[in-house]
């Protein structure tokens, strides 16, 4: 899925080894990007996993948030699909914390160091397919 990707961005779907970078759209809100093509949005699939350059750090909504994770690694997760007008897309850390991607700081790197199993499924049916 591709939340922050829906207003006029160009967008493609995320591979392993991809490199990434945090950006703000057009639309107001935050997602993935290829560091060269910054107007391209890379849509990432939930149960995909992450690892960050750095540790993860997000806008500081109130006075008393956290504003750094504490973990480099993070596995992409869809939430709030009840509600039409919410954000989906945010990243699982290992200690269990939920933060929506839209409040991620913009600059931050990071790497897809693994797709979930139905993606990679899905590709191994296509080359069956086609032999």
């Amino acid at each position: 899925m591709c939340d922050y990707s829906l207003y006029n961005v160009k967008t493609r779907p995320a591979k392993v080894g991809d490199k990434l970078i945090t950006r703000e759209f057009h639309s107001g809100t935050r997602g993935f990007s290829a560091p060269k093509d910054r107007k391209v949005a890379v849509c990432v699939l939930p149960g995909t996993e992450l690892s960050f350059r750095d540790k993860v750090r997000r806008i500081r909504l109130f006075p008393w948030s956290k504003t750094v994770s504490h973990s480099k690694t993070a596995i992409f997760r869809q939430i709030n699909q009840d509600k039409p007008v919410a954000h989906h897309d945010a990243l699982e850390f290992p200690d269990g914390q939920l933060v929506l991607l839209t409040y991620l700081e913009e600059g931050q790197q990071a790497t897809v160091l693994q797709l979930p199993a139905t993606a990679i499924d899905a590709k191994a049916r296509k080359r069956a397919a086609r032999v």
